[in-house]
């Protein structure tokens, strides 16, 4: 097992702390606080219905709360902990910065209390995939593992439990990394870098330059993981005396993780076959490629690495099998929410599909350059959401088409139309937030109404 120099936990014992944005890792973050000693207080702007549970947990733990706006008791802090989703140049950040209140994040916060190593990746697409894949990978070959991060498991809340696990398994997002100072994995992977999140960052080199921090901490004795099939993520520099490990899907790579055709390899050693990886798609056996040579790079034996392959289930909502009605096979890959994750849903399967795509649209996100992959993937298009009718003139001279409203009509109206061995596939391409608080809600709700008309019970099949 890699060893780790851990940095010292924050001193703030008397200080007081203010939480800006109410949420899951908000929640977490102030009782974090508490603990440390200090005196948390939770700011938000907004005051919506989908604030009802995270105030519910604010009661449960007694944690001081404000919401439909930032009073003047937030800025009286001794320090700012932001959520993901609130940025630096926000106007609420922008004050406390220009009041001499220092300003972290919640991922920031608990590493610097975390008493285990950490494996950390990062990417516009995979992520997710990725980190359950390697936790599981870690548990498979008995390791005492946790799963954090850009998830439903915020990093404060392992910090919080009683029991340290061995090694946690941390998904980042560009969000948490613009506030990271010393979070520090022991292993990081960057699995790619695609247009999203560029009305936050500006650019794509600026969106690139913030994935890139995940390694800014690394040192001597740490790994990073790059992919070398996407020219961002291949460019990339970590720090002198960090060891690199490249993978690749597409080509061979002497000293990294590679797939040549049949097998999924590391170096010279085959570790298992492609068929041994349920989940579909090239993009997955870049995923496996990148844990491979995570785990290696921890000192995982990779003996058990195809076994562990062939018992793993996939990731709710990415590309997800949910169900087959006469002779129909449905998907559910509602995490879709710009071009290129579409692309990639597309690419996966070999025969056209039906495509259920459409929400919120995505402020310079490029889907014109999806045409000739829809023309040659989509046998109908049923776009629905806030994006129904850019689509249908996008797409509509390259396959036949429909505007529905929403889900529950484009289940219907896809039975309708699909013949027996068709594939729905459910992937937006957008975000969620023009009809769901998010993409989960999303993908549930295509799940039960798929699953109503297969006429089966949906408690039963979520266990």
């Amino acid at each position: 097992m890699t060893s780790v120099n851990l940095p010292d936990p924050p001193q703030l014992a008397g200080k007081r702390v203010t939480i800006i944005g109410l949420g899951r890792s908000a929640v977490a973050a102030a009782r974090l606080v508490r603990q440390l000693g200090a005196t948390p207080f939770i700011s938000e702007k907004e005051d919506t219905p989908k604030m009802a549970p995270w105030k519910a947990a604010c009661e449960k733990y007694q944690l001081p709360v404000e919401t439909g706006g930032h009073t003047e008791r937030a800025y009286d802090a001794d320090l700012f902990v932001l959520s993901p989703g609130v940025p630096l140049n926000a106007p609420v950040a922008r004050k406390a910065a220009d009041s001499g209140i220092p300003i972290t994040g919640e991922l920031e916060l608990a590493s610097r209390c975390c008493r285990a190593p950490l494996l950390a990746v990062t990417g516009t697409n995979g992520k997710t995939t990725t980190t359950v894949l390697l936790y599981h990978v870690l548990r498979h070959a008995g390791y005492v593992a946790d799963l954090a991060g850009n998830n439903d498991r915020p990093l404060s809340e392992v910090v919080l439990d009683s029991v340290m696990p061995q090694v946690v398994v941390v998904e980042v997002s560009s969000y948490q990394l613009e506030t990271t100072a010393t979070f520090h994995p022991v292993v990081a992977a960057a699995l790619n870098v695609t247009p999203d999140h560029l009305a936050r960052h500006g650019s794509m080199e600026a969106y690139a330059a913030t994935k890139s921090r995940i390694f800014a901490r690394q040192q001597a004795g740490d790994t990073a993981v790059l992919n070398a099939d996407d020219a961002w993520t291949d460019a990339m520099e970590p720090p002198g005396g960090v060891s690199i490990v490249r993978f690749s899907a597409r080509r061979e790579l002497a000293e990294g993780a590679w797939f040549d055709g049949t097998s999924l390899r590391l170096r010279d050693r085959a570790l298992a076959r492609r068929e041994d990886l349920r989940i579909p798609g090239l993009h997955n056996v870049a995923n496996a490629l990148a844990v491979a040579a995570m785990a290696d790079a921890f000192g995982v034996d990779l003996g058990g690495f195809a076994e562990a392959l062939r018992v793993f289930p996939g990731v709710e909502h990415r590309i997800e099998w949910v169900a087959e009605t006469d002779g129909i096979t449905w998907y559910n890959d509602s995490k879709s929410t710009n071009p290129d994750s579409l692309r990639i849903a597309l690419e996966a399967f070999d025969q056209p599909v039906i495509l259920i795509a459409g929400g919120q649209h995505k402020e310079g996100a490029d889907y014109q350059s999806l045409k000739p992959l829809v023309a040659r993937k989509v046998s109908a298009l049923i776009a629905i959401g806030d994006s129904g009718d850019y689509f249908t003139e996008l797409y509509g001279d390259k396959v036949p088409h429909v505007r529905l409203r929403g889900v529950e009509e484009a289940i219907a109206h896809a039975r309708n139309i699909a013949q027996r061995g068709a594939i729905v596939l459910f992937s937006p391409g957008c975000a969620s937030f023009d009809q769901y608080n998010n993409y989960e809600e999303r993908g549930r709700h295509f799940k039960d109404q798929v699953r109503l008309l297969a006429g089966l019970n949906c408690q039963e099949i979520l266990g």
